[in-house]
């Protein structure tokens, strides 16, 4: 199929590939113009679906919109079968998803209808689910309301977002060219209106530890946030990042519901930290300015001593 694609992070590349591999024509990529980015911000950072389809000789178009008649034109002069949309960043109008002759589908990494909207992914660490996935969806024009084609399902697990973000992208983009082999075997079904949730766009204070917790919240928080924005407490003035971590249910001192510590205590020389409910212990943290190492890295330029209330 002649394909116009769209997409910007990282999570739409592996799209972008898999349909150049199975052999359709993308003959445009649209993507979000480059943002400051480099050395202190100077430098224009182009997206990596920009960087992806300059590598691949697909032209690339980054619009700040495509609300206006130009933009529009421009599009519509493509004459593409179908749109495909992965994490494009920007709201597409309803001529925009009837241009193409078959609409536009969109990779989106949730179980529709739970986790519409912007950080599906985090959303879904956060709250516990045991399983995710993406659905294959003819756009229309509400916030992921359109019709599912063709889902893919994984367990949550242990995953940080960075994992599931990977997981999800190759499902989606196998998904996606499955759809598109035979996309009349695969017709739109309409969402149930029932267990709708919003993944509401991640907000940087979220990232905050709150030991007060359980430890379990605790360990979804440092997952969620993995590798980005990454969860932090602070300690001596200074942000500490923890990119990956452990529950301690139990160990040579009982870690349980009746430990008797307050929350944000430093429990041993290892940096067992207690929570609201048991305790956690970083495997992976980063201090401000420097790479991520290991808590025993880090104990041994940074001593965190036990009884240290973080």
């Amino acid at each position: 199929m002649k394909i116009v694609f769209m997409g910007t992070p990282d999570f739409a590349v592996p799209v972008l590939d898999t349909l150049v591999a199975a052999g359709h024509d993308v003959i445009a990529a649209y993507t979000q113009p480059p943002r400051p980015g480099g050395r202190r911000g100077r430098e224009l950072v182009p997206s990596p679906v920009q960087r992806r389809a300059e590598a691949l000789g697909i032209p690339v178009r980054s619009p700040v919109s495509l609300r206006g008649p130009d933009a529009q034109a421009g599009l519509a002069a493509l004459d593409a079968d179908v749109g495909v949309v992965a994490a494009y960043g920007l709201i597409l109008p309803q001529a925009v998803l009837d241009m193409p002759r078959l609409g536009c589908l969109n990779v989106h990494a949730s179980l529709l209808p739970r986790w519409r909207g912007a950080a599906p992914i985090q959303r879904a660490i956060l709250a516990g689910d045991a399983q995710t996935g993406v659905a294959i969806m003819q756009m229309a024009a509400g916030l992921d309301t359109g019709p599912v084609r063709l889902e893919a399902r994984t367990s949550v697990g242990g995953k940080t977002a960075g994992d599931l973000t990977h997981e999800l992208a190759l499902l989606g983009a196998a998904a996606m060219v499955e759809v598109l082999d035979d996309i009349d075997h695969y017709p739109p079904i309409d969402q149930p209106d029932a267990d709708t949730t919003y993944a509401a766009k991640i907000d940087k204070a979220e990232a905050r530890i709150d030991w007060s917790i359980g430890a379990a919240q605790v360990s979804r928080q440092i997952r969620a946030f993995s590798p980005s924005p990454s969860a932090w407490f602070e300690h001596h003035g200074e942000r500490i990042k923890i990119h990956t971590a452990n529950i301690l249910s139990a160990g040579p001192t009982d870690y349980g519901t009746n430990f008797p510590t307050t929350a944000g205590m430093v429990l041993d020389d290892q940096l067992g930290i207690g929570c609201g409910n048991g305790a956690i212990r970083p495997d992976t943290l980063q201090r401000a300015g420097r790479g991520p190492m290991s808590v025993q890295e880090f104990l041994r330029g940074f001593p965190i001593p036990p009884g240290t209330k973080l």
